[in-house]
């Protein structure tokens, strides 16, 4: 059993519940789950046209779709952090010292071979065991 787990939440994707429930399976009775959702960075030719209360304002929705998708999960915590998903997933696990990260991939092209692009760089990087759903 595990006792914090980081489960990543993409929210323009509905597994939430699915791999969730994965997490509650393997966390340990006193154990923590940190949903996690990591805003990504606005490319730098549109930064000029977006206003720091616009910026403020979307991550204070992706914290309340966040804390929706977790809902009334036991000792689950939501939290979003800022960065490109797979490097700041993997820095925010070895940061807060995980010990498992459980997270979907979505069926990938070509591009992606065998794991979607955030799945494979959080494999590749993580200190920790990673679990990976399909």
């Amino acid at each position: 059993m595990y006792k914090k787990i980081v489960v990543p939440l993409a929210l323009d994707h509905g597994v939430a519940p699915k791999v969730l429930e994965v997490a509650s399976k393997l966390i340990s009775d006193d154990g923590t789950i940190i949903a996690l959702h990591a805003v990504e960075p606005i490319p730098r030719p549109v930064r000029s046209y977006v206003s720091k209360p616009q910026l403020l304002e979307a991550e204070q929705f992706a914290m309340e779709q966040l804390t929706k998708r977790t809902g009334d999960a036991p000792n689950t915590l939501p939290v979003v952090i800022h960065g490109q998903a797979g490097w700041a997933i993997t820095e925010y696990a070895t940061k807060h010292k995980a010990d498992c990260i459980v997270l979907s991939s979505h069926k990938p092209g070509l591009a992606n071979f065998f794991l979607g692009s955030t799945a494979a760089r959080v494999v590749r990087h993580a200190n920790c065991s990673v679990h990976i759903l399909r």
